[in-house]
């Protein structure tokens, strides 16, 4: 597995550094884009759609609003409030969707799963769009907070986990390896707020902790899934 992690790893990196540096937010957008629509496939996969015509059609779709809000950037931009709300809803719905567990989930009807997932997935395209407009600094920070909870969480999970994070969710994951991911991400800002000490970058790293707890709980739904 962590081979396979590490492939993958190396040839998105070789695929996004170059959008990602690019003198124009467009090709990372663009790029993101066609990943995002991939995870519009997978959710309908996920949701029980049986034959590739329904998963097709929900990647296309996925696809179409991501680029009519790339023609109206102030769709992305603009829409300060939309963020809040998206928090406060990944919040709510992942604690109540969580509590629930692997029996719940399936009860909710079908319908609203994939309209929830899509909106969720849409939400997640623009809010990497938009942090490329804000600088490559910023969106850096958000994505290395993500690999130095990942990555840490993995290792000390491996080397340390004794006790269950969440046994009927996710076997494999435990609280050693969540303070591991905090640890790391605790790192990570130390070593940022260096280097814009000393290079003066364009943007500071904020709610690294909170990041780091929302992406605990966006790691224990996919598990529940």
């Amino acid at each position: 597995m962590l081979r396979q992690r590490v492939i993958t790893a190396v040839v998105l990196l070789a695929l996004l550094l170059p959008a990602l540096f690019a003198a124009s937010p467009l090709p990372f957008a663009l790029f993101t884009l066609v990943l995002i629509s991939a995870a519009g496939w997978e959710w309908a996969r996920l949701n029980g759609a049986t034959g590739t015509v329904p998963a097709l059609a929900t990647g296309a779709l996925l696809a179409a609003l991501c680029g009519v809000s790339l023609m109206h950037p102030p769709a992305i931009g603009g829409a300060g409030g939309l963020w809040l709300v998206g928090t406060v809803a990944w919040l709510l719905g992942g604690a109540l969707v969580l509590r629930s567990g692997p029996a719940g989930w399936p009860k909710w009807p079908p319908l609203l799963r994939w309209a929830l997932g899509l909106a969720l997935l849409w939400m997640a395209w623009a809010a990497m769009a938009q942090a490329r407009n804000v600088g490559i600094n910023f969106l850096l920070s958000v994505m290395c907070v993500v690999w130095a909870a990942d990555i840490s969480a993995y290792f000390c999970g491996r080397a340390f986990g004794r006790r269950k994070l969440a046994p009927t969710i996710s076997p494999g994951k435990s609280w050693e390896g969540v303070y591991g991911g905090v640890a790391g991400v605790l790192l990570l800002a130390l070593g940022w707020l260096w280097m814009e000490s000393q290079f003066s970058l364009d943007s500071p790293s904020l709610f690294l902790l909170l990041r780091q707890r929302l992406g605990v709980g966006g790691l224990l739904l996919a598990a529940l899934l």
